[in-house]
């Protein structure tokens, strides 16, 4: 399992083919209380830099783009309910969705977890 981020502060956690995508601590600590999540359809093809989705906090609306592209398999449905999860645990709990890769090439482009942790210092 690798996690890489964007500078927009996305992470894509990949286990073969599979990304599991969601905003960093970082991102959600920036943001605040998250009120409101706006997803993606499952079926939805993208591409690395596609707005997918939108969170919503007390402070602002943030658009969240795709890390890497690909075709979205599953979404977070949790947050529909309880989009605090984002907040509580954004690395874990607080996915947002799921997509299969399109071009696993595309992750040497993302920051690792060093390169970002110098990114947000």
């Amino acid at each position: 399992m690798t996690t890489r981020y964007t500078t927009d502060h996305e992470y894509v956690r990949t286990e073969g083919k599979i990304g599991t995508v969601g905003i960093s601590n970082f991102a959600q600590e920036q943001l605040g209380d998250i009120v409101f999540v706006e997803l993606p359809s499952v079926g939805t093809a993208v591409k690395k830099g596609d707005e997918v989705a939108v969170v919503e906090s007390v402070k602002a609306a943030s658009e969240i783009y795709a890390p890497v592209s690909g075709t979205i398999t599953e979404i977070n449905d949790a947050l529909a309910d309880e989009p605090g999860l984002i907040n509580s645990d954004p690395a874990a709990a607080g996915w947002l969705f799921k997509l299969e890769l399109a071009d696993e090439a595309e992750l040497e482009n993302l920051l690792d977890e060093v390169a970002y942790a110098d990114h947000t210092a």
